[in-house]
């Protein structure tokens, strides 16, 4: 079962592993590149050790980065191992998806083949999944992702930190990090032949046609998109030219493409983003529109091609496809931040949602509530905006941008809207799991968690706290509003619910807080939490069966 810190530890590795995939793409040579590859491992996804084992032009694999152990870098880095030797050790072990696992029970019959390797051993594990010194993990690096690309080079990695083989979430964060390096790598290479390309335009005059069509194949046959625009003057952006991937890429043709600036294209959400984007060495992450109306995540990164006697020419965008990085991306964030089970927001996603409404108090803050009485409540200006001229209420913090949230006052319905936090307890839910099993509560569970979803309106929030305990944030509501609201939600849950041809029934108890500016998130739910028990102790008790 999934601890209460396991969706903050997540949130926070999927953080550090963005910031280490940006890192690959912003090294500026390919020996960079594969050493920020091999640095990212240890610094971002917990193990000790990480070795970047590259093809060469001839098959065979050379170790061209090592991280996390000087006295291993300086003994293995630059060693060659045979392709042959290689393709035995991917072939087999375990397949974890793209990932290739050899226990140490296997890994003994690679001892004496000729890949460099830091060979350690240790005693025996004491728990299934207790990491062994002989264990390896290799993330083969493709051009294509999956099994279907080109290989280009195989991440060793060893040593986890926690001392356990890495669960499903570390897998694929694994996995996720060695398709992103492929890129890296591919870029890396592909620059440095384009800059090498462009160096032999401004230096070779005398083979200037020839140095045009060495950078024409490069541009035109690059595997990811490239465009070159105008620099300068009153058509500064525009597209000149663009090479068939790009065009693949955004559907439009190239003769289209040629009516366009980047800032046609880009989704009006991102044109800040582009417009902060430096001409030279600039890059950015954004949204491009195709043909057909819909958005692709891209990558662009700038450069200056330049003329020795004239000064800027153009300008030369490199366009890279990250859609399926931004897709995983949010598949990592969603399973941090919701429930396994019902899909449902967390604990941990509740907790935030609710602090993004509330603003903290200063410590004088409070002092300031305390004299009131004395000089009123806010006021109005003319155009009928409160005003707060009381000692102290800019000492909240936040004023400046935030909008308060107050609750109704206690005992009657004043008229005022706020934002209300129902806690929602199941009845009777125990007796279900007792007599039909886990499956059938479970079942149960995402049922309930359907009903509530449906139940509400858009914009409000339904989690799971956990167990069978549900809250409802709803906001602009009055207290008559949140107790008809606690009414329609009992209605829908005490409805018999079918699982496996047997119609069973739970039902519910629910406890009503109200929100304000100055609680912490954890107050607002304990508030809730105790005003349901009130309620659930103030019914008549009722035996119910459970199906």
């Amino acid at each position: 079962m999934e601890t209460e810190s396991e969706p903050y530890v997540r949130l926070a590795t999927l953080r550090q592993l963005h910031e280490v995939m940006a890192d690959m793409n912003t090294a500026r040579s390919l020996a960079d590149t594969l050493q920020t590859v091999a640095d990212g491992v240890v610094n971002g996804l917990g193990y000790e050790l990480a070795c970047v084992n590259l093809v060469r032009q001839d098959g065979d694999l050379v170790v061209a980065a090592f991280a996390g152990n000087p006295a291993a870098e300086a003994l293995i880095t630059g060693r060659v191992g045979s392709r042959d030797s290689w393709e035995r050790r991917l072939g087999m072990g375990e397949q974890w998806g793209d990932l290739v696992f050899i226990p140490h029970t296997e890994g003994w019959v690679l001892d004496d083949d000729d890949v460099p390797q830091w060979y350690t051993d240790g005693p025996a594990p004491r728990f299934e999944d207790e990491w062994h010194p002989s264990d390896r993990l290799f993330a083969p690096m493709r051009t294509a992702g999956g099994s279907g690309g080109e290989l280009i080079g195989v991440l060793s990695v060893d040593r986890p930190r926690n001392g356990r083989k890495p669960g499903a979430w570390g897998r694929e964060a694994l996995q996720m990090y060695a398709f992103q390096a492929a890129i890296a790598i591919s870029n890396a290479r592909l620059r440095a032949n384009m800059q090498r390309a462009l160096v032999r335009l401004e230096r070779e005059q005398q083979a200037l046609r020839a140095s045009e069509e060495s950078f024409r194949q490069a541009f035109e046959y690059a595997p990811s998109g490239m465009a070159i625009a105008e620099m300068g003057g009153d058509q500064h952006g525009r597209i000149l030219r663009t090479n068939d991937a790009l065009c693949r890429l955004l559907g439009r043709p190239a003769s289209a493409m040629r009516r366009y600036a980047f800032s046609d294209l880009v989704h009006p959400e991102d044109i800040g983003t582009l417009l902060r984007t430096s001409a030279e060495g600039g890059r950015a992450e954004l949204r491009l529109g195709r043909r057909d109306g819909t958005y692709v995540w891209v990558s662009l990164r700038n450069s200056v091609v330049a003329d020795a006697a004239d000064g800027p020419r153009f300008l030369l965008t490199h366009v890279e496809d990250i859609e399926e990085r931004k897709r995983r991306e949010l598949q990592l964030a969603h399973r941090a931040s919701h429930d396994s089970l019902t899909g449902l927001p967390n604990s941990a996603e509740l907790r935030a949602r609710l602090s993004g409404r509330l603003c903290r108090r200063t410590a004088h803050a409070a002092e300031a509530e305390s004299i009131d009485a004395a000089y009123g409540h806010p006021g109005y200006d003319a155009g009928g905006h409160g005003f707060d001229f009381r000692p102290g209420a800019e000492l909240y913090e936040g004023h400046d941008h935030h909008e308060h949230t107050v609750a109704p006052e206690d005992g009657r319905d004043d008229g005022a809207k706020g934002l209300a936090v129902l806690f929602c307890d199941l009845d009777g839910f125990k007796s279900i799991n007792d007599r039909f099993g886990h499956n059938a509560g479970d079942a149960v569970l995402i049922e309930v968690a359907r009903r509530l979803s449906a139940a509400v309106r858009d914009g409000d929030t339904v989690a799971r706290l956990g167990g069978d305990e549900f809250v409802v944030l709803a906001d602009g509501l009055g207290r008559a509003d949140a107790q008809d609201l606690a009414v329609r939600l009992r209605n829908e849950i005490i409805q018999p619910i079918r699982v496996d041809s047997r119609a069973m029934r739970v039902g519910a108890s629910f406890g009503i807080g109200w929100a304000h500016c100055g609680m912490t998130a954890d107050e607002v739910l304990k508030s809730a939490d105790e005003r349901m028990y009130v309620e659930k102790r103030s019914r008549p008790k009722q035996h119910r069966r459970a199906g």
